[in-house]
Formats: C-alpha cells, sequence, structure tokens
C-alpha cells in the first residue's frame, strides 16, 4: 500500500514519540555524565562534545553537526533542536526561512522561526560553554514540559563553543592552577592568566569582531551555516569584569539608524522578561549602557544587519573570576552562580520566542521586502570602477560572496553623480561595463549599505569600538555612493584565469605587484630558492609599460635552478597570476635589467616578537599573515628574552604594538647593534614609541621647540577649562584626545618600495592618537598631508587638528641597517587588505 505524504510524516511523528519515551532514561545528567557537579570545574571541549554526542545518539529530537574545524584540529559544533513534528520537517524549515528572506524564490510552507545561541567566542569568558551545557540538557530533555512546549512553536540551534582553541587555552590552565580549596583571592595565580590569556582563537584572533570579515576558520565555518539558516534571533554569551553584575538588552547607544522598531521592542520583551526572573531571584543587572549597536561585525550587530534579533548576553565574572573570586564589596562570584545567570537568560529566550513566533516571522519577512524595495539609508547604489586595482576588486568579491551581497556589472551608463570614496566630496562620474554596482535593492539590502556607508551616523560618541569600515577604503579601491538606483546591467563576469604554459626561457618572467596574491606569489618563489628581482623605476619594453616594484623573474641568475620554466609558471598557475614575459633585457624606457637599479629580493629571514607587553591581537594578525596570507616561515620570539636571542639568524624583526617599556634596555642596545650591523625593524604602532623623542633617532612628535611649546600650551589651556566640567563629562573628555577608526588619506611615494603597487593613495585606519612630525633624517613614504586627508570615523577635537602634516608610514638607515614605522596598524583584524600590500613591500622590498 503506497502511503501518502501526511501518513508518512504522521507515522515518523509517532516512531519519533517512542524513540523520545525510550531516550527518557537515556539521557543523563551533565553531573552524572561528566562526574562532577557544573561549576566545580572547568570542563575541557573534548568532553563537551562527547555529552552532546551522547544525547544527540539517544534522542531523535536532537541534530548534531560538525560544521567545521579549528586550527589546532578541534571540531566545530552545533545542536539542532526541536519537537518531533518540526524536526521531522526540519530541512522544510530551513528553506522556508530562506525564501521569507527573498533569498530564494517561493512561498513558505512552514512557519517556525529559529533561535540561535552562541557561546565562548571569548575563550577565558568561560562560563559559556558550562552554561551551554546546562541549557542543552533542559531543552533537550523529554520529561521537561515546558521545554518542550516551547520547542513547538520553534527551532533552537546551541553552538556551545565558537572559539574552542581559546576555550581550552584558558581551561587547561585553569584547571592546572586552581587551588583544591576554593581559592578566592584574586592575587591567587589561578585568577591571573599570563600571556596571552584564552580570549582569543589559534591566531589570537577576537572571533567576536570577526562576523562580517570573516578572516578566521571559524567565522568562516560558522558564517557559512549561518546563511544557510539566516534565524530570527541570535543571542551571542559573554562575560565582563568581576565587579559587574550580569547586563542584557536592550542595547546602548550608538544604535545604527538602520534597526527597526521591531528589533528595538524585541530586545525590550527580552530584557523585560529576563529581569522578571532575575528580580524573582535578588540578582542585579543592568541595561542599555556600554554595548552598543554599530559595528557590524559583531555576534549581536551582524544578526541585526541581516533581519535578526541580535542580543549580547554579559555575565560578570571572566577569566579572573575561575571558580570564584571575591569581587569588590567582597561576594564570592562562583563559577555556579555564573553558570545560572546565563542558564537563566537562555530559558527566558526560549520562552519569549515561543510566545512571539508569529511577529518574529512577520517582521523578519518584513525587513527583507521593505529593504529589498525601498532602502532606507541615504546612498542606494555604489560603484567600484573597473580600474581599480583588479587583485583588491578580487578579495573584496570574495567577501561580498560570503555574505551573500549580490553584484553586477554597472553597463555603460554617463551623467552619474555620487560621493567620491577617494575624495571625500561629491563628484561626476560615468560607468563601464567594467565597473561593478552593488545595488540596495536586494535582500541583504541593510548589510550591503552598511559595508559601504562612507560616514555611520554617531548618536553617540562613546562607543565600544571602531566607528568606520567602509570598504572602498579598507580595499583601497576607487568608488562612488549614489544617492539614485543603479540596477545592474547585467552579470558581472569575474576576470577569467589563462593558465602559463612553460614555452622557450624567456629573458624574464614579468609580474605585477598590486596585492596579497603577489605577495605570496613572491613568498612561494623565494621558498623554491628561486631568484626574484624588482626595478627601482618604471620601465617598458616589447611595447608594454610596467611600474617600479614589479617582480621579474629572469633567467639570469636561475640558471641553477632545475625545471625553472616549469616551476615559475607552475607556482604562477598556483596563485592565479598571469605572467608577462620579455625576451631582451634591453629596454625601451626604463632601466636596463643589467643595471645596478634592478634589485634582487634577498629571501628575508623574519623573526615576529611576541609575549607580556606587546598587544596579543596585533601579534596574532602578523602571525595570521605570514602563516595564512603568505605561507611563509616565521619565527616567534618572546619579548622578555630578546637579550639573550642570536638575532643573527635573522635579518627582519617585526615588533607589533606594544605599551609600557617595551623592550629593556639589555634588549634595545642589542636589537640596535643588530640593525647597524644590517637588520631591519618593522615597527607598528605602539611599538614606534620606542624609537620616538629618542636621541639618534629622527622620529619626534614635534618639528621644532617652538612648535612643541605651542602644543604644551594649548593643552594646558584645555585642561584648566576642563577641570570645570561636571564630573559626569569624564569619559566624554577623556576620548576627546583619541581615535576610534578614523579613516585617513596617505599620500604615498611610489617612488620609494614602501610606496610600490599603492598607485600613490593608501588610506589609514587610525585608532590612536600618535601623531609624528616629517622624519628630518629619513623618508617620508606616507603622509597624512593636510587635514583636508580625514575622510570619516571618529577622532577628538583634541587632535584631530593636529593630524595634517604628519608622518604615517616611514623609515629611516641606522649604519647599514634600516628601521621601518607604521604609525597605524595596517592590516587591522586582518580585513584592512590593502594595508597588507604595504606591509609585504616593508618586508620584502625595503632595503634591499
Amino acid at each position: 500500500m503506497k502511503l501518502s505524504l501526511m501518513q508518512k510524516r504522521l507515522l515518523f511523528t509517532l516512531f519519533s514519540l517512542v524513540c523520545w519515551t525510550f531516550a527518557q532514561a537515556q539521557i543523563p545528567t551533565p553531573e552524572q555524565f561528566l562526574g562532577y557537579k557544573p561549576g566545580d570545574r572547568f570542563t575541557p571541549h573534548h568532553r563537551m562534545v562527547d555529552y552532546f554526542e551522547h544525547v544527540a545518539a539517544n534522542n531523535p529530537n536532537v541534530k548534531l553537526i560538525q560544521y567545521g574545524e579549528t586550527n589546532e584540529k578541534r571540531p566545530l559544533i552545533m545542536a539542532i533542536l526541536s519537537s518531533p513534528e518540526n524536526m521531522a520537517n526540519l530541512e522544510q524549515i530551513r528553506i522556508d526561512n530562506l525564501k521569507r528572506a527573498g533569498l530564494i524564490e517561493g512561498t513558505p510552507s512552514t512557519a517556525i522561526p529559529i533561535n540561535w545561541m552562541s557561546f565562548n567566542v571569548h575563550g577565558n569568558e568561560s562560563v559559556g560553554m558550562e552554561a551551554a551545557i546546562s541549557a542543552f540538557h533542559t531543552l533537550a530533555n523529554p520529561t521537561n514540559a515546558k521545554s518542550q512546549e516551547w520547542l513547538k512553536n520553534q527551532v533552537i540551534i546551541i553552538d556551545p563553543a565558537i572559539n574552542p582553541d581559546g576555550r581550552d587555552r584558558y581551561a587547561m590552565w585553569y584547571n592546572q592552577k586552581m587551588n583544591t580549596i576554593l581559592q578566592p583571592d584574586l592575587q591567587s595565580v589561578e585568577h591571573n592568566e599570563p600571556w596571552p590569556g584564552g580570549r582569543a582563537n589559534h591566531y589570537l584572533f577576537d572571533l567576536n569582531r570577526d562576523w562580517a570579515w570573516q578572516v578566521q576558520v571559524e567565522s568562516q565555518a560558522r558564517l557559512k551555516m549561518y546563511q544557510q539558516w539566516m534565524p530570527h534571533l541570535h543571542l551571542d554569551f559573554h562575560e565582563q569584569g568581576i565587579n559587574n553584575p550580569f547586563y542584557m538588552a536592550p542595547a546602548a547607544e550608538p544604535l545604527h539608524e538602520q534597526l527597526t522598531a521591531w528589533q528595538h521592542e524585541f530586545q525590550d520583551i527580552f530584557g523585560r522578561n529576563t529581569a522578571k526572573y532575575f528580580d524573582d531571584m535578588g540578582r542585579f543587572y543592568f541595561t542599555k549602557e556600554r554595548f552598543d549597536l554599530l559595528y557590524p561585525s559583531y555576534g549581536d550587530s551582524y544578526p541585526m544587519f541581516n533581519g535578526a534579533i541580535g542580543m549580547t548576553i554579559e555575565q560578570g565574572g571572566g577569566g579572573q573570576a575561575g571558580r570564584g573570586g571575591f569581587n569588590a564589596v567582597g561576594d564570592t562570584v562562583t563559577l555556579s552562580y555564573r553558570i545560572e545567570g546565563h542558564y537563566t537568560a537562555a530559558m527566558s529566550a526560549a520562552e519569549v520566542t515561543s510566545q512571539n513566533a508569529s511577529k518574529l516571522l512577520e517582521q523578519f519577512a518584513k525587513f527583507y521586502k521593505e529593504n529589498s524595495t525601498n532602502p532606507k539609508g541615504k546612498y542606494k547604489s555604489f560603484v567600484i570602477k573597473g580600474e581599480s586595482n583588479p587583485a583588491q576588486i578580487a578579495k573584496l568579491l570574495e567577501l561580498l560572496d560570503k555574505n551573500g551581497i549580490q553584484y553586477g556589472k554597472a553597463g555603460s551608463k554617463s551623467g552619474l553623480r555620487g560621493f567620491e570614496y577617494q575624495s571625500g566630496k561629491s563628484a561626476a562620474f560615468s560607468t563601464s561595463d567594467k565597473d561593478i554596482v552593488i545595488s540596495a535593492y536586494q535582500p541583504k539590502s541593510v548589510l550591503a549599505q552598511v559595508f559601504f556607508e562612507p560616514n555611520p551616523q554617531l548618536n553617540d560618541s562613546i562607543t565600544y569600538d571602531i566607528t568606520s569600515w567602509a570598504l572602498p577604503y579598507a580595499y583601497n579601491l576607487k568608488a562612488y555612493a549614489l544617492e539614485s538606483r543603479l540596477d545592474p546591467a547585467g552579470a558581472y563576469e569575474k576576470v577569467s584565469f589563462a593558465e602559463n604554459v612553460p614555452g622557450k626561457t624567456p629573458v624574464a618572467y614579468i609580474a605585477k605587484w598590486e596585492g596579497t596574491r603577489d605577495a605570496a606569489f613572491l613568498a612561494a618563489l623565494l621558498r623554491e630558492g628561486i631568484r626574484v628581482k624588482y626595478p627601482e623605476f618604471p620601465f617598458k619594453t616589447e611595447g608594454k609599460s610596467f611600474p617600479a616594484g614589479t617582480l621579474l623573474i629572469t633567467k639570469g641568475g636561475n640558471e641553477y635552478v632545475a625545471d625553472f620554466d616549469k616551476k615559475v609558471t607552475g607556482i604562477a598557475n598556483q596563485f592565479g597570476i598571469s605572467l608577462e614575459t620579455t625576451m631582451t633585457g634591453y629596454m625601451e624606457e626604463g632601466k636596463d635589467f643589467g643595471s645596478p637599479n634592478i634589485r634582487i629580493i634577498q629571501a628575508p629571514k623574519v623573526a615576529l616578537v611576541g609575549g607580556a607587553g606587546t598587544s596579543s591581537l596585533n601579534y596574532g594578525e602578523l602571525w595570521h599573515f605570514f602563516e595564512k596570507d603568505l605561507n611563509y616561515p616565521l619565527s616567534n620570539l618572546e619579548l622578555d628574552n630578546m637579550a639573550r636571542y642570536d638575532l643573527s639568524k635573522y635579518n627582519v624583526i617585526i615588533l607589533p604594538s606594544m605599551w609600557g617599556g617595551g623592550l629593556n634596555k639589555a634588549a634595545q642596545d642589542k636589537v640596535m647593534e643588530w640593525v647597524r650591523a644590517g637588520g631591519k625593524v618593522i615597527a607598528i604602532e605602539g611599538a614606534v614609541n620606542l624609537f620616538a623623542n629618542k636621541e639618534g633617532f629622527s622620529l619626534k612628535t614635534f618639528d621644532s621647540d617652538e612648535e612643541k611649546k605651542a602644543a604644551e600650551k594649548t593643552a594646558d589651556t584645555l585642561a584648566r577649562k576642563e577641570r570645570l566640567e561636571p564630573y559626569q563629562e569624564g569619559e566624554r573628555l577623556a576620548i576627546s584626545g583619541g581615535a576610534a577608526g578614523a579613516i585617513y588619506q596617505v599620500d604615498m611615494d611610489v617612488t620609494h618600495p614602501l610606496g610600490f603597487g599603492t598607485q600613490g593613495k593608501f588610506y589609514a585606519l587610525k585608532n590612536n592618537s600618535n601623531k609624528f612630525a616629517y622624519l628630518l633624517d629619513g623618508v617620508n613614504a606616507g603622509k597624512i598631508s593636510s587635514n583636508d586627508s580625514y575622510r570619516t570615523g571618529y577622532i577628538g577635537y583634541k587632535i584631530k587638528s593636529t593630524m595634517g602634516g604628519s608622518l604615517a608610514i616611514g623609515s629611516e638607515r641606522q649604519g647599514r641597517g634600516e628601521i621601518v614605522y607604521f604609525v597605524d596598524n595596517p592590516i587591522f583584524r586582518g580585513f584592512w587588505e590593502s594595508g597588507k600590500l604595504v606591509l609585504s613591500n616593508a618586508i620584502f622590498l625595503v632595503g634591499q
């Protein structure tokens, strides 16, 4: 007998109920399975995975998915839970939700919202995974009538540990150091994590700042799953300082103008519902403070810009609390207490999702329909000019694809006018088929607008993160933002790559120097022992012109390389590099290939300094850049041991941002002796202060004593005025001397190796108040030429007017060696893509 679809579903539901009944005796509590009560110690990641696998194997209404793997080979898992009927129809629910967003065609036939909860994005905010275990048990437990009723009206996704590597770094260290008898004394070793701490992932990236950019493997895997589900609610569980109680939505100002009334309303619904339970328990909490919704790459803001209700949850405690620690008033903040806070918030979220299921779906659909048909942002279209750096265009399109943002070719249109990112002003322009248009009239309308908005509106200057991130600046692209609609004229065809075929050996293979891909190509050649050169001047050969910095892989000097042509073309094909060739070293214009101005690139032996006193985040950015972008060997040195190392093993030392004393006197002397003997130091952000205003160095804050005295007089006048301001204005006054992601145009000297490939411009993201005069005895390769170089983002009034006429990137000789200064971090969070080329210039080309 052939069963109808309805009969099959009924039988499946009945079967699931039978399995459910059987499974009741098969689902142990966390204490029964792990052998200790939650809160007694920190659970290793693999034991959490064991528990989730055991429960899923014995419960047909739990589906466990491994969606990725960390750098340290730990599994990334997510558990999907719902009622038997919903689980039987799970794939249809997922597909229907994509239809609801307009991401695929069709009309939804189901009406079940998706509630996604993420824990432990910061590894040493360690209560997250413990709370996830407890929440998972309650929601999976078929005997819990309340939770099972909630699951009828939603699908819940639990990601118990976004950052397993950082989490285990903290948990394993703590379990080694903790006292058997609870010791809440915060001076005890278990309450003081060593550098770099467990907050970040393997490469020391803050994964809560990587949602949009997806630089890290954890983010890439998670966001791939996110795009397949597009949840209606996303809770991001964190911890804050031990002296803070508990934070929950609603969020603080500044709130991005693209957020909807419903998104604000639901945050309030959740906050009030959770507060009700906290009030009953006598627990303290706060809302609408500190944690804002502006920067688009958080675990709350990114979901918001994708139509969901994104919310940050912050339990007081953090890595310092351990199993239990004294707070400022002498109370012991225990791990059990912290678990209770997160667990309560998770249950509250499940409850209010169930209660508001219909409206969540209705408002989600409304978000996508209204924004795709009537975008509310100022700018409705964005154009990337085809003459922009092709390597950077390719990187941008990769990012848009990851985020599901649609784009097309602009077509031939004239008489257009829009905001020109490069100049920061309105300008007339026309388009061609080589240009790319990103229209706000698409499902991912809000996310596209946020990514490209030239100047996010700040309704409060006190923010939790950077205030500007416009992608044309991050990728150094010529682009326009239009206030009018400009639809694509068709699909944009990415430049196809035709593989290089080895033939008769030319005098030289010629490769462009435009982006990270080219730097990785160079790194691969050097690792193979292939000699590469670059010209210091532009040249022309066989009718084709090339800029300074172009890579030359010459026949001469590579005679010893077996299968030379096959190796060069093979490596080029691996990286998608289209090689040009020339059969002569005699130039029509520029220097011949035998000229002393054709420089040999010596394979650098690079050391990166880290450890206590350095920025673990900047260190991680550099480490990741070498290993994942360049695939080039790197020695990692400890700051405290610099005076004892044999530095002759290296010819490049990179100093990431640091604070305090940095290198001690013995280490500084040793490093400078090494530099003067021919070494190269690359100092980034805070590290430049090791050399600033020191005898024997050209790096100075002020150009003259008169300028210094005038600045001191201005500062004194301001201080006298501010001392009469109200006490509560103190925080606002403090930030008036700092920067939070201000973007400045940096004019690059294209005749110097630091400027090669930049086409004369770079956009620096300033997150510090550092300002230095032009070098008197050095190369001012990157200059903030005037105050008009400011483009967007927050910078305090006390320093904004002083930035014009200052150094951004430069170098100075010291004996036979060199120091390269980056006043600002050129590869911020790994997404400031154009800075990777400038950093590669410093690593491979400067000083050759």
